[in-house]
């Protein structure tokens, strides 16, 4: 936790009163925590502090990026080494993203902003309580951010296994330097702020102040976090509470989730997401909270005003992937295989890019509307799809068996897709398979496939059937189902060692 060595910063930007002695630091602020957390508007900096390294994530987009190009459904153009995880060449200093200067596209920038993040949840968690301010909106603060650091704990350890659980703020080098956690204790830790963060958080409904998460994204992402830990009964359970919110529903189109004109009709389906938004932000900000898919996923050359102002032609998917789709199957129309330009000439699939003839765009993150290349459309990160396909997954492992109810939450999906449901009498491998490539086909581009591929730890048989002419071999080893620690962070950390596979 390098990031938290170097400076121990307060949520805010605002300077603690502590000197590593270690690493010498300079103190650069008289404002110390004894002076702070004592009106309303501090407890406000503080948790909108805690939501930044969202951004820093998902803008980078390293959570996004770092499971996508590792996938079986998109690729990357070379360009400055941006081929490493598609090609598994990283090491353990993510030499080459570094060079390239990518590291904000890497998993060390996941590590880096989880533990950003973990740190000032915890000074929250610590200081709101004693804060002056009304007492529901200090309760909803708190909820956020047991809700916030259940989230970046879920996220470090689905991208590096056994992983350091932080719940004390670094007032003392003795709460800053910390080992790892066996992965079991991680989701222990992460079932407990979830049932904190569900406890104090509102109903979601329309009135939810944009990028807060509510008591229904605690649930959802209580009932993820449990799939990943292989807790089905919990799992289950805690999707159908998501479920029970009258509020969030499929939305008729899925393409509208995605459109930049419906974001806030959206929240009917996002039960929580990146707002890439110039108010109300993320953050809670009112900065410019951008990221950067538009411009990787549009054609080269900015020649399609469909898709942004700005694009780049750096990220493509496989032929493969969307011959996988059913014809009718709406999502599809999400992939394009021409694009038109501004003159209106149309380009063909073979003209798009000069790396591959079987290029496919991505149009899930087109932006035609913002007037500059700061793309303004919102990431998903828990929507309503994932808690019935979590449903269904969990209700059959459950079981043991494809029941009704797992066959009616899987099928709600394809519905909405507008293709037919799952044939009856499937056994359960071939159900949670079909689960999974439902979840390919819903989700692809948005930072979840490598996931599904490294927990069911399917990914050695997939990834090197993923290919074409442009990376014709893949050879994933056993050690890449979870990405090295960062060793800037070893180097920092004496207590910290690197995950067995990567010594």
């Amino acid at each position: 936790m390098n990031h938290i060595l170097k400076a121990f910063l307060l949520t805010g930007g605002v300077a603690l009163a502590l000197v590593s002695c270690e690493l010498q630091e300079e103190v650069y602020s008289s404002i110390y925590t004894a002076n702070f957390y004592k009106t309303a508007s501090d407890a406000e900096a503080a948790i909108a502090a805690a939501y930044d390294p969202i951004s820093d994530m998902y803008g980078g987009p390293a959570a996004l990026l770092s499971s996508d190009l590792s996938a079986d459904q998109t690729y990357p153009r070379v360009a400055v080494s941006r081929n490493t995880l598609t090609l598994f060449s990283y090491d353990a200093n993510y030499t080459a993203q570094r060079t390239a200067g990518r590291i904000n596209e890497s998993p060390q920038q996941i590590w880096t902003s989880s533990y950003d993040g973990i740190e000032k949840c915890n000074w929250v968690i610590e200081k709101v309580p004693g804060t002056q301010m009304d007492a529901n909106r200090k309760k909803e603060i708190i909820g956020e951010a047991y809700f916030l650091r259940a989230f970046y704990h879920w996220t470090v350890t689905k991208n590096f296994g056994d992983v350091v659980v932080k719940t004390k703020a670094s007032d003392v080098e003795a709460n800053a330097y910390v080992g790892k956690s066996a992965k079991a204790d991680v989701y222990a830790q992460i079932y407990i702020d979830l049932d904190s963060a569900v406890a104090k958080l509102p109903e979601h409904s329309a009135g939810l102040v944009k990028g807060r998460p509510s008591k229904q994204a605690a649930l959802a992402l209580y009932a993820k976090a449990a799939l990943y830990n292989e807790d089905w009964p919990t799992s289950l359970a805690k999707a159908e509470a998501v479920m029970a919110n009258g509020y969030l529903t499929l939305m008729d189109s899925v393409r509208d989730i995605y459109d930049v004109a419906k974001e806030d009709i959206a929240r009917m389906e996002n039960i929580f997401a990146y707002e890439a938004e110039s108010i109300n932000s993320v953050s809670g900000s009112t900065s410019s909270k951008s990221h950067q898919m538009t411009g990787l996923c549009g054609p080269p050359g900015n020649a399609a005003p469909a898709y942004g102002k700005t694009t780049y032609g750096s990220f493509f998917a496989y032929q493969a992937f969307f011959n996988s789709f059913d014809p009718r199957d709406r999502r599809r129309g999400m992939l394009d295989t021409a694009y038109a330009k501004s003159n209106g000439d149309i380009v063909h699939q073979q003209n798009i890019t000069p790396v591959t003839k079987d290029a496919v765009l991505v149009k899930k993150y087109q932006d035609p509307v913002s007037p500059t290349g700061a793309t303004t459309n919102n990431i998903s990160i828990l929507r309503i799809a994932d808690v019935y396909l979590i449903a269904a997954e969990a209700e059959a492992r459950g079981q043991q068996a494809a029941t009704q109810k797992a066959y009616d939450y899987i099928n709600a999906v394809r519905r909405r897709a507008m293709i037919d449901d799952l044939p009856a009498g499937m056994g359960l491998p071939d159900f949670t398979a079909a689960v999974l490539q439902e979840r390919s086909w819903e989700f692809f581009a948005e930072g979840d496939r490598w996931y599904d591929l490294t927990r069911t730890n399917t990914f050695m048989d997939v990834i090197p059937d993923a290919v074409n002419s442009y990376y014709p071999e893949r050879h994933p080893e056993a050690k890449h189902r979870y990405f090295p620690i960062p060793q800037d962070e070893i180097n920092a950390n004496t207590k910290l060692v690197q995950n067995d596979p990567w010594k």
